[in-house]
């Protein structure tokens, strides 16, 4: 593992103290340093919303997207549960636990994916979702990656519930929902991208992120003036 991109992951993670903290591109650094660091094929962030409700707020690709809408939809799988227990969920063979996810297994194994673990990103009893990552090929996960990721988590978690106000969970709630807002927008103009470039999802959205960072604005900036035409995006639109 590069020890250098690990420390700088978690110096990256622990600093949202700035004034334009941008959540979904904090949620998928997380994501992206996991399969580079880990080991592991893919990686997918769930929060809880205002009313407890769990969203998919960020996948490292759309593969991934996809199935943890398909947890959420159908209510079962071990991200659901890790989210509920506040408790690691290690599932070294999916194929093992069609009787316990039925759904999930099934449609995990036809994604191309064969193990999943779900970690709790969680502050002593506040949980407020889950890290997911999965693996294309059958077996246990290693101890120590488990620890990695879960500090991980643990200091994304921190930086979320972090002190910015006097009203800690208002702040939460208020940034939650932005992101929420803020991913209908980049969904839009990922959809709208890949149509206009013919290019699939995720390329665009990969398009989208490098293009708002190498101009020093916010992803949900861009996807916006991408949907509305409201000015010129050179380098991006043609």
């Amino acid at each position: 593992m590069d020890q250098q991109l690990l420390s700088r992951t978690f110096v990256e993670l622990a600093d949202s103290l700035v004034a334009d903290f941008d959540l979904m591109d904090f949620l998928r650094l997380l994501t992206d340093r996991c399969v580079g660091m880990l080991g592991v094929s893919a990686a997918g962030v769930l929060l809880a919303d205002r009313d407890a409700g769990l969203r998919v707020m960020a996948a490292s690709d759309e593969q991934v997207r996809l199935l943890e809408l398909f947890q959420l939809q159908n209510d079962e799988g071990p991200c659901l549960e890790a989210f509920r227990t506040g408790a690691q969920v290690s599932v070294p063979d999916v194929t093992t636990e069609i009787h316990r996810w039925p759904r999930f297994a099934a449609q995990a194994h036809h994604s191309g994916f064969a193990a999943v673990q779900a970690l709790p990103m969680r502050l002593r009893d506040e949980v407020v979702g889950a890290l997911n990552l999965f693996r294309s090929d059958a077996g246990p996960f290693e101890p120590t990656d488990t620890l990695i990721a879960q500090a991980l988590a643990d200091v994304a978690t921190i930086s979320l519930l972090q002190q910015r106000s006097s009203d800690r969970s208002t702040l939460l709630n208020e940034q939650l929902q932005t992101a929420l807002n803020s991913r209908v927008l980049i969904e839009q103009a990922k959809g709208k991208l890949a149509e206009r470039q013919n290019i699939d999802m995720e390329r665009a959205f990969t398009t989208l992120r490098a293009y708002a960072r190498a101009h020093n604005r916010r992803l949900s900036e861009v996807a916006r003036a991408f949907i509305d035409g409201t000015e010129p995006l050179p380098g991006l639109v043609a």
